[in-house]
């Protein structure tokens, strides 16, 4: 179900949690990059080689309210690199409307960033990101984030794939379910003895009159 693309209104609300069965979710948008706000988050590892995103602040097109969704837009394994992407997006960032489609993550959570780095990030987080955004007075925004399916800037792609599929069966459930029906089982069959003993009784009894009044 999550391979499906989706837009991103039918996933998940502007400020609403990512329920967990929609956690990978292929979504798309439409918006605009907000200049100034393409920033490097570290520790993201692409097939287990540690590297960089990029990341930017997509203004959503057609919104009552100004909206935006924080998108990873690509990898590298060079800061350097990252940097020098960044900076690329900022110059083609001239406010046209672009479509991007990905993969919906919940927030990872901001943490504290070293005291020798204020500016560092290493975790992917909209709460964390929002505090160096422009342009944020009354601003709505997701709280997932979408890496992006097709790389900018001259960036790798982002290795995001599908979420594992787990079983759906609830084997304690099942248990339960057993353990009432021998339950009933038994209730039954002691009932039937109940019952077949009283009516045997009966019988004896009956017969023990009839032949007392012959």
């Amino acid at each position: 179900a999550t391979e499906k693309v989706l837009p991103i209104d039918q996933v998940v609300k502007p400020g609403a949690y990512l329920d967990a069965p929609l956690v990978g979710q292929r979504a798309e948008t439409s918006g605009s990059w907000v200049p100034g706000d393409f920033l490097v988050v570290s520790s993201r590892f692409n097939d287990g080689v540690e590297g960089y995103w990029v990341t930017g602040q997509l203004r959503i097109a057609g919104t009552a309210k100004p909206t935006s969704l924080a998108v990873a837009i690509g990898w590298t394994a060079d800061e350097e690199k990252a940097k020098a992407a960044a900076q690329r997006l900022e110059e083609t960032a001239d406010g046209s409307v672009v479509t991007v489609s990905g993969r919906l993550i919940s927030d990872e959570g901001p943490v504290a960033p070293p005291q020798d780095q204020p500016t560092r990030m290493d975790r992917m987080s909209p709460a964390a990101l929002l505090g160096f955004w422009h342009d944020t007075a009354e601003l709505n925004v997701y709280r997932p984030f979408l890496t992006s399916t097709a790389p900018l800037g001259g960036l790798e792609a982002i290795s995001s794939p599908a979420p594992e599929e787990h079983s759906s069966i609830n084997w304690l459930n099942i248990f339960y379910a057993v353990e009432w029906a021998i339950f009933a089982g038994f209730a039954f069959y002691l009932w039937y003895r109940l019952a077949k003993d009283a009516w045997e009784r009966e019988l004896e009894e009956f017969e023990e009159r009839r032949t007392a009044a012959s």
